[in-house]
């Protein structure tokens, strides 16, 4: 009886070693299978060898045969590529909201799903340490909460941190609750990854305006029994047009302003504001946009990043505005 329950767990042996051990450039024999099988506890013939081979071809696994003086099996196409695989451990190791720790497990779960002699180059593509990352060891589950509240359409209560100077601390730099520890109620709608930080878009029901805030600086996220509000406000909600206008994710007065810009910094252009942004001819060295922002520090420090090659030109109380951003960081200076 313990014979044939082994003998039905054979033909997951032969994928699992399939799967782990082999691709392009490294490839196993049916000898190799029953060797291994045998280790297993699970003794093979050739025959059902070849007919599990088939059978797991049939299923889906793409089993591929190099002949040479003997006939070598490996695993062709999966379900993710290496450059995939690359990419997403690039995508893991640069986010600033998961954790060093979550990283490594994230990217070690990325190396199952290719053989492990591919894994190495992932391995050897992993650079997180001393990376910019955040100490919030929660922040992947809190991600998971606030998915479920938007779906479930409820009200969250947390709490919401930020960043103090304490010279009389042993610990300089210090987290500590805003409002002295109060719990936020709030409206989520939507999750936003802006600038290597995911950012929360909710309706704050006291203010009836949209707020955002840093996932990583919030805790204690509790969903409430209460409907969500905001409702009216995220009918016409486009997030990609709200990313446009919200340079950071830090708030200011939507405005749609006018600029002047070389005609060299159309590619600076496009990267921030896409490629369908209405384009006009100023003269044979510039071109005019007229785009929608929310004014903002932020804002006006990637304007002056650009230096003399774009000037805001409307409307008069951007102009102002900006005009006072330049007046009082030269004032540093004098």
């Amino acid at each position: 009886m313990a014979r044939k329950s082994r003998q039905k767990e054979k033909i997951l042996y032969i994928a699992k070693l399939l799967l782990e051990k082999t691709d392009e450039n490294h490839k196993i024999t049916v000898n190799d299978i029953i060797e291994y099988l045998n280790n297993a506890g699970i003794p093979s013939e050739r025959k059902s060898i070849y007919s599990d081979l088939e059978t797991l071809e049939n299923f889906g696994l793409d089993i591929c045969r190099e002949k040479t003086s003997v006939t070598g099996y490996y695993i062709g196409s999966r379900e993710f590529q290496m450059p995939e695989l690359k990419l997403l451990v690039d995508a893991i190791q640069s986010s600033k909201f998961i954790t060093t720790k979550k990283s490594m497990e994230l990217i070690g779960k990325l190396e199952k799903l290719c053989s492990e002699n591919d894994a190495k180059y992932l391995q050897r593509q992993v650079v997180v340490t001393n990376r910019v990352k955040t100490a919030n060891e929660k922040i992947y589950y809190n991600v998971d909460k606030l998915h479920t509240a938007i779906s479930r359409e409820k009200k969250i209560t947390f709490k919401y941190y930020k960043w103090v100077l304490d010279f009389g601390s042993t610990e300089t730099i210090k987290k500590i609750p805003r409002r002295n520890g109060a719990l936020y109620t709030v409206s989520p709608w939507a999750l936003s990854w802006d600038d290597e930080n995911y950012y929360l878009i909710a309706f704050d029901d006291n203010s009836n305006t949209l707020r955002h805030y840093r996932v990583d600086k919030m805790e204690n996220i509790e969903l409430t029994d209460e409907t969500r509000y905001g409702k009216e406000t995220f009918e016409n909600f486009d997030i990609a047009s709200y990313a446009k206008a919200v340079f950071s994710m830090y708030a200011g007065d939507e405005t749609t302003i006018k600029l002047s810009v070389d005609n060299d910094l159309i590619g600076v252009i496009a990267d921030r504001f896409g490629k369908d942004v209405f384009v006009s001819k100023e003269s044979n060295a510039t071109f005019c946009i007229s785009v929608k922002v929310a004014l903002s520090p932020q804002f006006f420090g990637w304007l002056f990043a650009l230096g003399d090659k774009v000037k805001l030109l409307s409307p008069p109380d951007a102009v102002g505005k900006y005009r006072d951003y330049l007046e009082s960081v030269s004032k540093l200076y004098q």
